[in-house]
């Protein structure tokens, strides 16, 4: 950079002797103002020239030596730069490398449990599938036999004594599961006064009695069922609803209503499948009402037992008011008890007074009236001379 500001020292100052010597000359020698501007401006790109040949080998000279010390300078910081940040690097993999390492630790600890998770369910899907398989073995059993229950009920309620047995069957079931026992709750084909024999009587409070039939007609019924279309099951359907009527109708006419001999104004008719019983309220909606208005009470197995719990509170009810009244006698017998053990209670009490009385009297005034006695006679044997054999001196 010295060298730099004298070259252009150096330039300035011959650029200034150049004008002058010129300038001189030209007064001297008379040479006109143009002329003169010519030359000079001749001689200053001259020196121009010379001048920036000069610089650029200065500025050339330098740029080597800025360069070489640049370099070196440069170096030494990459160096330096170089080994911080190898330092840094490997600081950096380090904790990059325990980092992973604690991850691959959760990985491997997560992989294991993921692999026992998938051994549990693996074994629960084989215990399942074996379980769903058994099930299925079972079920494909069950439905077996239930065809072949089906096909003998099928058999069995082709005949009208069979299905009566049935209905019996099914009815005593309901019977059994409301809780009522045969001879205590109902009697079986109990004859009625009026000659009447229903298939069972139930025992109401006051000797009141209820009867039901189970036996209903269910030839028809079948057909109806087992037709391949709507328009040949029509015509049994038609004719199941007719024996159904007419059953209903020598229900009626069989006695088993006679509030003269003690049974309710009511007869039951037990319909021994709940499909039946939707049959008829979805095919004759009507039929039921006019049951009921000839107090026929129609009953599937539900309605039955909901029938039933209801008998049995009012049972429950009829007794519950009787052995209230039974207590409330005994009751008012207690009271009359309680009275004369109260009389007896004082009269023993005023006994009792009257003994502590006496027993005080004679603790009190007759014990010292006996120890002033003898207190005398002690006095007397104290004064009368020498002591009396057995006496205490």
């Amino acid at each position: 950079m010295t060298e730099v500001v004298w070259v252009v020292v150096g330039f300035v100052l011959g650029a200034g002797v150049t004008l002058v010597v010129t300038l001189v000359r030209g007064r001297r020698e008379g040479v006109a103002t143009g002329q003169l501007q010519a030359e000079m401006q001749r001689a200053k790109e001259a020196e121009l020239a010379v001048l920036v040949e000069q610089l650029k080998t200065v500025f050339s000279s330098l740029s080597r030596e800025a360069l070489s010390a640049n370099t070196d300078d440069f170096l030494k910081l990459a160096k330096t730069r170089l080994e911080q940040q190898t330092v840094s690097g490997t600081e950096q993999l380090e904790s990059r490398k325990k980092l992973i390492d604690v991850t691959l630790t959760v990985m491997d600890k997560k992989l294991g449990d993921l692999s026992l998770l998938t051994q549990n369910i693996d074994k629960e899907r084989r215990e399942s599938v074996g379980a769903i398989r058994t099930e299925l073995t079972k079920a494909a059993e069950t439905t077996t036999k239930l065809t072949e229950t089906t096909s003998q009920l099928r058999e069995a309620l082709s005949h009208p004594q069979a299905r009566g047995q049935w209905g019996e069957r099914m009815a005593e079931d309901v019977l059994q599961l409301a809780g009522f026992v045969e001879g205590v709750n109902y009697e079986k084909q109990a004859r009625e006064q009026s000659g009447g024999r229903p298939d069972f009587t139930f025992n109401l409070p006051s000797g009141l009695r209820l009867n039901m039939d189970v036996k209903f007609p269910l030839d028809n019924y079948l057909r109806a069922i087992e037709a391949e279309d709507a328009s040949g099951s029509e015509p049994f359907r038609k004719a199941f609803l007719r024996d159904v009527r007419k059953q209903i109708s020598d229900v009626t006419t069989r006695e088993y209503i006679d509030t003269a001999s003690g049974t309710v104004d009511c007869v039951v008719v037990f319909i021994p499948n709940e499909r039946i019983y939707a049959y008829i309220h979805e095919h004759d909606r009507a039929l039921l009402d006019d049951a009921t208005r000839q107090k026929v009470v129609l009953c599937s197995p539900l309605t039955l037992y909901a029938v039933l719990t209801v008998v049995r509170q009012a049972v429950d009810n009829f007794r519950l008011g009787q052995t209230s009244n039974e207590i409330l006698l005994l009751l008012g017998e207690f009271r009359k008890q309680w009275g004369k053990y109260g009389e007896v209670v004082d009269k023993v009490d005023r006994a009792l007074k009257t003994m502590t009385g006496a027993f005080d009297e004679l603790k009190t005034t007759r014990t010292r009236q006996l120890e002033r006695q003898l207190d005398r006679i002690d006095d007397l044997q104290a004064g009368s001379g020498p002591a009396l054999p057995g006496d205490v001196v």
